[in-house]
């Protein structure tokens, strides 16, 4: 695979693991992290991926609906749900997406999320390798 051009580098530099601090390189993200469940102000990776996928998915929605000349609702969402969990003492990510698309028939609703499980770059890097479930609510 050729990269044809490069649209966008993300610049994160991180201290401390999961009880540390992230801060972008344009200083646009600055915040503190620690472990899921634990006390206090900061967030975690596995909320920071759902953040991350469900916002790009919201995107490749709209991608795939462009090219099904088809709007989207505005109320359109997506409720990610991303469990770390350890399967024989190894950890590993499993994940939801709940996608929301207020009055669109299922039939249409569900061939824009295949679409847009074809076209959004995290789907596509986490196929096959991490248990994925998306539903339409």
């Amino acid at each position: 695979m050729t990269v044809e051009k490069r649209l966008y580098t993300a610049k994160v530099h991180t201290t401390g693991g999961r009880e540390g601090a992230s801060r972008s390189s344009d200083g646009r993200l600055d915040i503190q992290l620690s472990n899921p469940g634990a006390a206090g102000n900061g967030t975690n990776p596995e909320q920071l991926f759902a953040a991350g996928w469900s916002a790009c998915f919201i995107g490749a929605l709209g991608v795939a609906a462009g090219k099904m000349n088809f709007s989207l609702p505005t109320d359109r969402a997506i409720d990610a749900e991303v469990d770390l969990i350890t399967i024989d003492g190894d950890f590993f990510i499993q994940a939801r997406l709940n996608v929301s698309l207020p009055g669109i028939d299922p039939d249409t609703a569900q061939a824009l999320v295949h679409s847009a499980d074809q076209i959004c770059p995290y789907s596509k890097a986490i196929r096959g390798n991490m248990k994925v479930v998306i539903n339409l609510v």
